[in-house]
C-alpha cells in the first residue's frame, strides 16, 4: 500500500481542498458573526464601533499572510520554478491585495469612530497605503501582456516577465515588517500590537480575543479557499493520455466462386 499524500498539482486534489476549505470557512465565518455580535462584550472606550476589530485585525492578518505565499512562490519561480508556483503567487497576490484594501477601508472607519478623521499621515496609515500599491502593481505585472497561454504578446516566453513580477513580490514581503512594526518605530496614534506585540501579552479581555482568533481562521480558510480555487482555474487539465493501440482490420472477405451460366463443353 502507498501512502496517502496531498498532491495540489493534481485537480481532483484541489476541487476536494476546495469543498473542504470552503465548508469549514463558512462555519467559522457562521461562529465569528455569533460570537462578535452577541457574545463577546463592547469595549469600555470605544463601544460598539470596536466590534470593527473582528474583520479588521483578520484581514489584515490575511493580507500579511497572503503576501508570504507570494513571497514564497516568487522566490521559487526566480529558480526556475515552474507553471504552479507562478499560478500559486499570482492566486495569492489578488487574495492579498484584497484583503489590505479591505482593512485600509475598514481601517479608516474605525479610525473615524475613534480619531474623528477618516484619514491622517500616520505612520501606519502610510507604510499600509504603500504595501498596497505594490500588491497593486504585483497584480497588474502578473496580468499585463499575456493570454490565456501565458505568451506575452509579442510572442516571447513570458519566463523573463514572471521573473520581474517575481521581484515586486519579494519586495511586498520586505514591507510587511515594516508596516507592523511602524507603530513602534514612529510616534502613531494607531493603537501598539495586540497580539504580536514583543512583550507576547495580550491586554484584551479573553471573550474579545476568543472572539478574534475564530475570526483570524474563519478569514485563513476563506483565503485558502480561494487560492486553491485560482490555482485549479489556471493551471491547465490534465488530458487523458491517447492511446497507441492501431484498432484490428476487420478480415477481409473471400470472394465468392464465379459461376457459369452454361455446362462445359
Amino acid at each position: 500500500m502507498r501512502p496517502a499524500h496531498l498532491d495540489l498539482h493534481e485537480p481532483a486534489v484541489r476541487r476536494r481542498g476546495e469543498r473542504v476549505l470552503g465548508a469549514a470557512a463558512v462555519g467559522a465565518f457562521v461562529a465569528t458573526l455569533v460570537l462578535g455580535l452577541w457574545v463577546a462584550p463592547p469595549d469600555a472606550v470605544q463601544g460598539q464601533s470596536q466590534r470593527l476589530m473582528y474583520l479588521h485585525v483578520p484581514a489584515a492578518w490575511t493580507g500579511f499572510l497572503a503576501v508570504g505565499v507570494v513571497a514564497l512562490a516568487s522566490l521559487v519561480v526566480l529558480l526556475g520554478g515552474g507553471r504552479f508556483w507562478s499560478s500559486l503567487a499570482r492566486g495569492a497576490g489578488e487574495l492579498a491585495l484584497a484583503m489590505l484594501a479591505l482593512a485600509y477601508a475598514e481601517g479608516m472607519a474605525w479610525g473615524h469612530a475613534a480619531w474623528g478623521v477618516w484619514w491622517t499621515w500616520d505612520p501606519r496609515l502610510v507604510t499600509t497605503g504603500v504595501l498596497l500599491l505594490t500588491c497593486v502593481g504585483y497584480v497588474a505585472m502578473s496580468s499585463l501582456g499575456r493570454d490565456e497561454q501565458g505568451l506575452e504578446e509579442d510572442g516571447r516566453d513570458s519566463r523573463a516577465g514572471e521573473r520581474r513580477t517575481a521581484l515586486v513580490g519579494l519586495l511586498a514581503a520586505v514591507e510587511v515588517p515594516v508596516v507592523h512594526l511602524s507603530v513602534l518605530w514612529w510616534r502613531s496614534i494607531h493603537q501598539p500590537p495586540t497580539l504580536l506585540r514583543p512583550s507576547l501579552s495580550a491586554p484584551i479581555d479573553p471573550t474579545m480575543l476568543a472572539t478574534l482568533l475564530v475570526a483570524v481562521v474563519a478569514f485563513t480558510l476563506a483565503g485558502a479557499w480561494y487560492v486553491t480555487r485560482r490555482l485549479d482555474q489556471q493551471l491547465p487539465v490534465a488530458r487523458a493520455p491517447i492511446s497507441a493501440e492501431v484498432p484490428a482490420e476487420a478480415p477481409a472477405e473471400t470472394p465468392a466462386p464465379a459461376t457459369t451460366s452454361g455446362a462445359a463443353r
